[in-house]
This record gives C-alpha cells, structure tokens and sequence, in this order.
C-alpha cells in the first residue's frame, strides 16, 4: 500500500530523497491503512533540531471515538542524526525544501514517509514536463 504526491514531480526537481518513519498516535495508522491522505500543500521544516511534516492531512478514523487525532497536525519524522544534519546543511542553500514523496507501510506494517530535497521547477521546465508526458503518453498508446 503506498499513496503518492503526484503533484510534486511536476512542481520540483528531486535532488536527494530519504524515507523516514513517522511518530504517529492511535487511530492515525488506521487511516492510513484506509488510504485517507492528503498531501496537498505538506512541506517538512526544522524545530529544534528536529524534523516535522506540517499540513500533511490524515482523515480522522471513521471508527474512532472521542480520542481521535487532529487530521493536520505537525507529525515528528525519525531520521538519524546524520541524516539530519545533512539536510539541515543542505537547506541553507537558497530556493531548496523538503517534500513529501511518497507514503506506505512496509512489510512489518510500519508508516513510512519518502521525503525529497527539492527544488522548485520553473515555467518554462514544467512546459518541459508536460511535453515528456505526452510524448511518453503518445508512444505507449502506439504500442499497445
């Protein structure tokens, strides 16, 4: 099971990419589980050092009771701290962020988030996307 920020490819070119779990409470696995994500507009930022996903929404669980989580909450990524560092230098360059990807489970059931340093696409190199995907589109449409 794996949901993708298909919007990211087309808005930011992908300089490096990790996968780091996520601190996740009770019912928000199980949405997970039911694909109820929503990467729209979720971007990664440094709190003390540490790293967060902001607006990277969750449905609440359908079964959940009074105790279900916030859908938009800030959501700690677990990361090492190499890793962090690294990326940490890496932001201080002008005109790069960091991206959520991809997120799935793996084969232990665990979430994980596919995070990329990225940096922004012009006009121009997205008017370049959309004519790859056509081409791409045109030629499998041939040999089906």
């Amino acid at each position: 099971m794996q949901i993708e920020n298909r919007r990211a490819s087309f808005e930011f070119f992908f300089l490096e990419e990790f996968t780091a779990g996520m601190a996740l409470t009770g019912t928000e696995i199980k949405s997970i589980r039911q694909n109820k994500v929503n990467f729209q507009d979720a971007y990664c930022l440094f709190m003390d050092d540490e790293l967060f996903v902001r607006s990277l929404h969750i449905a609440p669980y359908t079964e959940g009771t009074h105790y279900n989580h916030d859908p938009v909450r800030d959501r700690k990524l677990l990361l090492t701290k190499r890793e962090l560092k690294r990326l940490s230098e890496k932001l201080k360059d002008q005109g790069l962020t960091i991206i959520p990807v991809r997120l799935f489970t793996n084969d232990r059931g665990l979430a994980k988030l596919q995070i990329a340093l990225a940096k922004g696409k012009k006009l121009y190199d997205k008017r370049e996307s959309i004519k790859e995907r056509d081409v791409k589109r045109e030629i499998d449409r041939v040999a089906y």
